[in-house]
């Protein structure tokens, strides 16, 4: 277990022959869940999921791992402008292998097989990027605390805003009806308002430690 942590924590440069995603050992619901995604078994209960990772021991290394997170991130849109596929790839499969519920990185691999012409890889990432977002926005409409949007990590709630094409502009707790992220944000058709239930990302808080 202990050598698991150390290869996963590991500075990115120190892991660049990683070409694959590298199910975690722990054999617990995520590991299980990871192994069956990466195998084509798309049609799973992603809001489960999700909620597994939380629960799970590989959710604390991808809390150590932030800053390879990061700096992983960081590289992305150079290498898209640059159209270094193979780099893209590796990158998005490295993120996937600390946090496979990352809809960033199955985004990236989604489009970046399609450019390749690999229908196959295209279509698995497509659907579990997919399955990630309905899983939390067919739980609610997002237009109150009390119908709010579920997320089990704070990136969920910026990831669905790009994905309306929203600008934030502000954002509260709101207890109105529940735990709930109030963001103010600004679209083409003018100021909106969209909540988040939190009360998992809370949790996941707690269990890291975090008040």
């Amino acid at each position: 277990m202990v050598l698991c942590l150390t290869l996963l924590i590991m500075p990115s440069a120190a892991i660049a022959e990683v070409a694959e995603v590298k199910v975690p050992a722990w054999n617990d619901d995520y590991s299980v869940f990871v192994k069956n995604l990466e195998a084509g078994k798309t049609d799973i209960d992603y809001r489960r999921f999700r909620e597994s990772f939380v629960e799970s021991k590989q959710f604390q290394v991808a809390n150590l791992a932030r800053a390879q997170i990061d700096e992983l991130r960081t590289s992305i849109q150079t290498l898209i402008q640059e159209e270094k596929y193979s780099d893209l790839i590796d990158v998005a499969k490295r993120i996937l292998s600390i946090d496979y519920t990352d809809m960033d990185a199955h985004k990236i691999l989604r489009q970046t097989y399609k450019i390749l012409g690999d229908s196959g890889d295209e279509e698995k990432y497509h659907d579990i990027e997919i399955g990630l977002l309905k899983s939390i926005v067919r739980n609610g409409d997002g237009k109150t605390c009390g119908t709010a949007w579920p997320v089990v990590q704070v990136k969920e709630e910026y990831f669905i805003l790009r994905m309306l094409g929203a600008k934030l502009k502000n954002q509260r707790i709101d207890s109105n009806g529940g735990l709930c992220d109030r963001m103010e944000v600004e679209t083409e058709d003018g100021d909106a308002v969209y909540y988040f239930d939190v009360k998992k990302v809370v949790e996941g808080y707690h269990r890291l430690g975090i008040k």
